[in-house]
C-alpha cells in the first residue's frame, strides 16, 4: 500500500510541476515578493533600514566654507552620505534629501568664521517621505553635525587653534572611554523587512499553491474521469487518498525548501538557532494545507469554484493571520482573532523561533494544533473522497 501511495505521489508531483502556472507560483512569485515587499518594509535583517547603505545628499549653499565646513562634509561622508555639492556635474541630481546651508553670515565671511565667533548657524535638512529610513537618515546627519560640534568644544577647552591638523590629531588621540554594546535580553522589536516578509510569504504561498494548483489538479482528474480509471485498478482507496495527500505535501516541501534557500542565500535571512523547529512548524503547516486541499477538492464541483475558494481563503487568512504585516501593529481584536487562525498560529510560531529567539517549546502549541488539524481534515478528506 505504501509503495502504491508513493507511486501516485510521484506521478502527481511530476504532473503538477509540468504546469507553467505552478512553476511560476512555486519558484518565481515568492522570490519577487521577498524582494519587493521586503525592500519596501525595511530590508536588511528585519530590524530596520540598512545602517551601512550609502545615500545621496544634495548640499545647497556655498561649496567652500572653511575648515569647520570641510570637517562637516567629512563627517557626513563617514556617515555614509554621498554628497552632491554646488558645481558638481551630476547626471540626475537628487531631490529626495537636501542639506541647506546658510548663504548669508552677516559680518562673517563663511560658516567657519561665524561658528568660531560664537554666532548661531542653522542647517536645514529637507527629505521627501517619512518612516524608519527617514528617521535613520536624520539621526545619521545629526550625529555628524554634533560630532563636529563636540570636536570644536574639545579644541576650545584645550586652547588649540582650529585647523585641519588639530582635527586630525584629535581624531587620532587614544580613547580613554569606550562603549561595549550587548543585548540586554531577547529581542522584542516588531519584525519588519525580510524577517517579516519571508516567513509571511512562505506561509501564504504554501496555502495558495496547495489550495489552487494542488486542489485543482484533483478536481480536474475527477472531471476527466482519471479518478474513475484509478478506481478500476487494484489500488485500494486508502492508498489513493494517501498518494494524493503525499503529492501535495511533496509540492509544498519543494516550494518551502526553495523559499528557505532563496531567503538565506539571496536575502541573508537568519533562521535563528532552532532551524529544526522552524522546519517542523513549516512541515505541520504544509500537512494542514495538504489535508485542507483534499477536503475542499471533494466539496467543489468545478475548477473555477476551486480557484475562487482557494484564492479568497488564502488572501483572507493571510491578511488576518499576519502574513502581510506584523500582527502586532493591528487592532487588539485582530490580534486576538489571529490566535485562533491557522495562519496566525503559524506566523506566531515562526516569529517566536526566528525573530524573538525563544526555545522550540514556544512553537509546540502551534505544531500540535496544526498537526491535529491536519489529522482531522485528513480523516474528513478520506471519508468524503469521491472518484466522480
Amino acid at each position: 500500500m505504501l509503495r502504491q501511495a508513493l507511486f501516485i505521489a510521484r506521478t502527481d508531483l511530476r504532473s503538477m510541476l509540468r504546469q507553467r502556472e505552478t512553476l511560476v507560483w512555486v519558484f518565481v512569485m515568492p522570490f519577487l515578493f521577498f524582494y519587493f515587499i521586503g525592500t519596501v518594509t525595511g530590508g536588511g535583517g528585519g530590524v530596520g533600514p540598512n545602517l551601512d547603505q550609502t545615500v545621496r545628499l544634495r548640499v545647497e549653499g556655498p561649496r567652500e566654507g572653511g575648515v569647520v565646513q570641510a570637517q562637516l562634509f567629512d563627517a557626513l561622508r563617514a556617515a555614509n552620505f554621498e554628497l552632491e555639492l554646488e558645481g558638481d556635474e551630476v547626471e540626475e541630481p537628487t531631490t529626495k534629501r537636501r542639506l541647506v546651508l546658510p548663504t548669508d553670515y552677516g559680518a562673517h565671511a563663511n560658516l567657519t568664521e561665524s561658528v568660531l565667533a560664537g554666532e548661531p548657524v542653522t542647517l536645514r535638512f529637507v527629505r521627501e517621505g517619512d518612516g524608519n529610513a527617514a528617521d535613520l537618515e536624520k539621526l545619521r546627519l545629526s550625529r555628524a553635525v554634533y560630532g563636529v560640534l563636540a570636536d570644536l568644544v574639545v579644541l576650545k577647552a584645550d586652547g588649540v587653534d582650529v585647523s585641519p591638523a588639530a582635527f586630525t590629531a584629535l581624531h587620532d588621540a587614544p580613547r580613554n572611554l569606550t562603549l561595549a554594546v550587548e543585548a540586554a535580553g531577547k529581542r522584542k522589536v516588531i519584525p519588519n523587512g525580510y524577517s517579516q516578509t519571508i516567513p509571511g510569504t512562505m506561509v501564504m504561498f504554501t496555502m495558495m499553491i496547495l489550495l489552487t494548483s494542488g486542489a485543482i489538479a484533483l478536481v480536474t482528474e475527477r472531471q476527466q474521469g482519471l479518478l474513475r480509471r484509478l478506481a478500476a485498478t487494484p489500488i485500494p482507496r486508502g492508498a489513493v487518498v494517501a498518494g494524493k495527500w503525499l503529492g501535495k505535501m511533496a509540492l509544498a516541501v519543494v516550494q518551502l525548501a526553495f523559499a528557505m534557500a532563496a531567503g538565506t542565500l539571496v536575502f541573508g535571512m537568519d533562521w535563528g538557532e532552532h532551524l529544526g523547529a522552524v522546519a517542523l512548524v513549516l512541515f505541520a503547516w504544509a500537512a494542514f494545507n495538504a489535508s485542507l486541499a483534499i477536503v475542499l477538492a471533494n466539496a467543489v464541483r468545478s475548477e473555477a469554484q476551486m480557484s475562487g475558494v482557494g484564492v479568497i481563503s488564502t488572501l483572507l487568512l493571510a491578511a488576518l493571520g499576519g502574513c502581510w504585516w506584523p500582527i502586532e501593529i493591528t487592532p487588539s481584536w485582530m490580534q486576538s482573532l489571529a490566535r485562533f487562525l491557522p495562519t496566525g498560529a503559524t506566523m506566531d510560531a515562526m516569529h517566536q523561533l526566528v525573530n524573538f529567539g525563544n526555545p522550540p517549546s514556544a512553537a509546540l502549541g502551534a505544531v500540535l494544533a496544526l498537526g491535529a488539524g491536519a489529522l482531522a481534515l485528513g480523516w474528513l478528506g478520506a471519508r468524503g473522497f469521491r472518484y466522480q
